[in-house]
């Protein structure tokens, strides 16, 4: 899993301390269409406490849609646009990245919400592999990551899938050590900020029972964590996710979770080969809104963690994991019912 290509860079006429936030596949602010609703007008209209990206990916595509004319999809984009998702912080630069989303979501009176996603040995050498070269330049990152931040307010997932390849045995046993040490080090590293909420990531509920899963969240460090989050990337139902989640934090000291609800509106793909019914799906819709008025104490949120209309990876005619792609994102805004 990845996302995002959506980036920071030093503006050359403020000097590199000053930023802007730009899309790394977009057309200026100038090519708006006049047809298109301001970024004010789609941060105004969210209420949920989280951050809506005006130069995010679905944003610049809904005015690309409105300005060839094609009013009926740039509408339909506009359903994820208009929404919070999560931004996924890359290798390059993470001080700088983490500050630039964290101020821009501050100067809206938002909470940005953050994916580290670099833990080294990442995702096994699958469609997302890579991450920090080792342990010391991963806590590096991390500590740029912090710095980033500073007092502001943000929401931060913590590492998807780093613990369930522990668990499952895809990441090789002499690797374990180091990573729930980083993992644990992570944790306590980001809650030094005062205004950081960290959930580490705890899959899903077609992955792993909670009885396999309490042991080595502990030892990732959810006792110093704010809670877990569960369906990352995933397309478990709410209902299924909801109740996985309150299982395991039953387990855990009735920690809190969030549930990424970003792809779920119609559940799990049940075609094809099961083992890649989590990559690029068919038939998938959006799930429910982002909100922290979820009807149950145990849930905090639900989030769009994973960016709706970013490929999973290259499979079933999809680009490469992160990429926009915005004929699946189409998809899923059709078969939306919310």
């Amino acid at each position: 899993m990845y996302g995002s290509c959506t980036r920071l860079r030093a503006s050359a006429a403020t000097g590199m301390g000053a930023l802007l936030l730009v899309a790394g596949c977009s057309p200026p602010d100038d090519d708006r269409s006049a047809d298109t609703p301001p970024a004010a007008d789609r941060q105004a209209r969210e209420e949920t406490p989280y951050w809506v990206n005006p130069e995010g990916n679905a944003a610049r595509q809904a005015d690309a849609y409105a300005e060839d004319g094609e009013r009926g999809d740039a509408e339909l984009i506009r359903r994820i646009a208009e929404r919070p998702v999560a931004e996924w912080l890359r290798p390059e630069d993470p001080r700088g990245a983490a500050q630039g989303l964290t101020e821009a979501a501050e100067r809206a009176g938002r909470e940005a919400v953050l994916v580290l996603y670099n833990i080294p040995h990442r995702d096994c050498g699958q469609y997302s592999r890579g991450g920090a070269a080792d342990g010391d330049a991963y806590r590096a990152w991390l500590d740029g990551v912090a710095q980033g931040i500073g007092d502001r307010r943000a929401t931060v997932v913590l590492e998807p899938d780093a613990v369930l390849h522990l668990v499952d045995g895809c990441t090789p046993r002499k690797h374990h050590a180091e990573r729930y040490g980083l993992l644990k080090g992570a944790v306590e590293r980001l809650k030094r900020q005062p205004r950081t909420t960290v959930y580490i990531d705890a899959g899903n509920a077609g992955w792993q029972a909670p009885d396999a899963l309490f042991e080595p969240l502990r030892r990732a460090g959810i006792d110093a964590a704010d809670g877990f989050a569960v369906n990352v990337s995933n397309f478990r139902t709410t209902a299924e996710s909801t109740e996985f989640g309150k299982r395991l934090s039953a387990k855990v000291g009735g920690k809190p979770f969030v549930i990424d609800t970003s792809r779920n509106g119609n559940g799990p793909y049940e075609g094809g080969d099961p083992a890649e019914s989590w990559c690029n799906p068919p038939g998938r819709a959006l799930g429910e809104p982002p909100t922290t008025e979820t009807g149950d104490a145990l849930v905090d949120a639900y989030l769009w963690i994973k960016r709706p209309g970013e490929s999973d990876g290259e499979c079933r005619g999809g680009p490469k994991a992160g990429d926009w792609w915005p004929e699946y994102a189409l998809g899923l805004a059709r078969a939306s019912r919310k």
